[in-house]
């Protein structure tokens, strides 16, 4: 089966499937683990073990990285002396 996946705010993406593919399969092949990331179908979320059923799925990161700095992310100074 040929989906089209669009992970939301990263970009899309097209992938060759067996028929019997599941969404936590999907989700593994756009390179994500599935407990990162959700499969929405027209923008309801699916359980990862139901069969690819749908052409155009979204992939929704429930995780993502953060700030590797100790400095704060909205301009503010901190006082290390507190």
């Amino acid at each position: 089966m040929h989906v089209t996946v669009e992970v939301v705010g990263e970009g899309t993406a097209e992938y060759d499937l067996p028929d019997d593919a599941t969404y936590a399969d999907l989700i593994r092949e756009a390179g994500y683990h599935p407990q990162e990331a959700s499969a929405l179908v027209d923008g309801s979320p699916v359980p990862g073990d139901r069969v690819v059923d749908a052409e155009s799925v979204q992939l929704l990161r429930l995780i993502k990285g953060g700030s590797t700095s100790d400095e704060p992310t909205d301009g503010r100074e901190t006082d290390d002396a507190a």
